[in-house]
């Protein structure tokens, strides 16, 4: 059964992967964002997308772990 497990998680991840490859390669048009009169570099779709992504799941957890600190420090008040 742990191997089966093992088995499927490495199946996953390499299906995983070759979608991000594929979205990659197929998104190579090079974009300039324009934010608040700031123009960014010429980068391509993916690399965007990518960059969003990651930085959505730094800030995710961090987001996450602030606010539930706060809430239960709110909770310790209450009680």
């Amino acid at each position: 059964m742990r191997n089966l497990k093992r088995v499927l998680l490495g199946v996953v991840i390499l299906l995983l992967i070759v979608i991000v490859l594929a979205f990659v390669l197929e998104n190579q048009q090079s974009v300039s964002l324009l934010f608040l009169g700031w123009a960014g570099p010429q980068l391509p779709v993916s690399m965007l997308v990518v960059l969003a992504l990651l930085l959505g799941m730094l800030i995710g957890p961090i987001l996450g772990w602030f606010l539930g600190r706060t809430s239960r420090a709110s909770r310790k008040r209450l009680v």
